[in-house]
């Protein structure tokens, strides 16, 4: 006697998505879960490549034509960001379960099986794995390694950890249904960020999220410095509005790079004033000394990448503690 299974329903928000979709949808109707139990609802955001027309493509021609096809539906997503996407598809979704996957993103074959088990068996309102950063090109390979190492990202442990652990945020996501009815949707004033602000309200309502690296997701990095400083800048800037919607923070780790910034600032001020060299290597040398260490021990065998991962370094750390110092100037007014 066979036993039913939860039905799910995959909500994949896109805009300009057209270099990886395909892939992205291929990873989706590859999925060993029953698939009459699966609804894939795309959120595009007005996209102006050809992302629409290779998503209607991609879905009319699945991978396997013995199988069933998913049903899918295509939406507007006026804003063209993110937690408005995710409403969107919440207010159309059918399914138990809720999984989030990006359109620059692949998921294993067992991803959306493994996600219900692990809903089951622990009990958890989310479950999450590891982001397997890929880089194209020697600067995307830097970033994607970056991305990989404590020293880059900190404590956030779908980078890197091989340990599965009771968090206070994943990656993308699998959360149960009734989450949504219990602590609402998804934050539309945060064009980054909305996730860890939803996780960290769904833990402030008492919500448990669960880490298991045996669920790996192919996540596509930045391919320029400039794209890596606007994506960590921005993160850095509304983790400012997640503190003061929150009334909190979920990790001490999103002021380091902050704290990073302003003793840079501070010991390079006090250094001109005071026409003192020595100054300027208070915090700058043991930074410096730091970063090649993590650069050579990260880098391993890959030499091409030694040189570029001091900067991607300096990009990840300096670019989010500046946005996180304007974040507190601009919203200023909302602390109270």
């Amino acid at each position: 006697m066979s036993v039913s299974r939860p039905s799910v329903t995959i909500i994949m928000p896109v805009r300009n998505e057209g270099a990886y979709i395909e892939d992205t949808l291929r990873s989706v109707l590859e999925q060993d879960y029953p698939q009459d139990s699966v609804e894939l609802l795309i959120v595009d955001g007005m996209s102006g490549d050809n992302t629409r027309d290779i998503i209607h493509s991609t879905m009319k021609t699945p991978s396997d034509a013995r199988r069933k096809p998913i049903k899918y539906k295509v939406l507007d997503n006026e804003a063209g960001i993110v937690p408005n996407a995710l409403n969107i598809g919440l207010a159309q979704a059918e399914g138990d379960i809720i999984i989030r996957v990006d359109g620059h993103c692949q998921i294993p074959g067992d991803y959306v099986s493994k996600c219900v088990t692990l809903l089951e068996e622990t009990g958890a309102d989310n479950v999450g794995g590891t982001q397997c950063a890929i880089g194209n090109g020697a600067v995307s390979e830097a970033i994607a390694a970056a991305n990989a190492s404590p020293f880059g990202v900190g404590n956030s442990r779908f980078h890197y950890s091989k340990e599965p652990a009771w968090v206070d945020t994943v990656f993308l996501g699998a959360y149960r249904r009734e989450v949504f009815s219990r602590v609402g949707g998804f934050d539309e004033d945060l064009v980054r960020n909305q996730d860890d602000e939803f996780n960290f309200r769904l833990l402030q309502a008492n919500g448990q999220i669960w880490f298991d690296p045996s669920l790996r997701v192919k996540y596509f990095c930045r391919s320029s410095f400039r794209k890596l400083w606007r994506q960590y800048f921005q993160y850095g800037f509304y983790k400012v509005r997640v503190m003061q919607k929150r009334k909190g923070m979920a990790s001490a780790r999103h002021i380091v790079p902050a704290t990073f910034v302003l003793a840079l600032l501070a010991t390079h001020s006090v250094g001109i004033l005071s026409q003192s060299a020595i100054v300027f290597f208070l915090v700058s040398m043991p930074y410096f000394l730091a970063t090649i260490f993590a650069s050579v021990s990260t880098a391993g065998r890959s030499l091409r990448l030694l040189p570029l991962l001091p900067v991607v370094f300096f990009i990840l750390h300096f670019s989010y503690g500046a946005g996180f110092l304007w974040g507190l100037w601009k919203w200023r007014k909302y602390w109270s």
